[in-house]
């Protein structure tokens, strides 16, 4: 299993050679139509680098598909949660989470988490609406696969 850091230093080197590298449109690089869900449940870690980084992920992946040829979801439960609730204090995240729902990527929300954990998604979170909550996430993730969303965790 590759470490956190590992992971954070091989997702730095790939975001600066993604910057150097040459642009391919989707259809040059063979991409078709597709559907994914992306899966948060952990902590973001020191100033949110881990949900930072999967935030640039899912921007990685538009703009090598297109966001006409992309469905995208984001499924958070447990830790993962504090995405969102991060998101209430800090631009950076502010500022990524809204350019991603403006290219059309769903942000999905456990309803056992918000119980549970007695977070009232209005207040708490940044820029949840009632359509935006699930009643299980693992159980949308299994629903979503069933649908054919390719799962990544990023």
């Amino acid at each position: 299993m590759i470490s956190r850091r590992i992971f954070a230093m091989v997702a730095l080197a790939g975001t600066a050679l993604a910057a150097t590298a040459p642009q391919v449109s989707a259809q040059g690089a063979g991409y078709d139509k597709q559907k994914v869900v992306y899966h948060i449940n952990y902590n973001g870690g020191d100033d949110n680098k881990s949900y930072k980084g999967a935030l640039r992920n899912i921007q990685n992946h538009i703009n090598a598909v297109g966001a006409e040829n992309l469905e995208v979801k984001v499924v958070m439960h447990g830790n993962g949660l504090g995405l969102l609730m991060a998101a209430k204090e800090d631009d950076r995240l502010q500022t990524s989470v809204g350019s991603l729902k403006s290219q059309n990527v769903g942000f999905n929300v456990c309803a056992n988490t918000l119980k549970g954990r007695n977070i009232d998604y209005s207040n708490d979170l940044y820029d949840v609406w009632e359509e935006d909550i699930v009643p299980s996430g693992v159980a949308e993730l299994s629903k979503l696969q069933q649908q054919g969303y390719t799962y990544i965790k990023p």
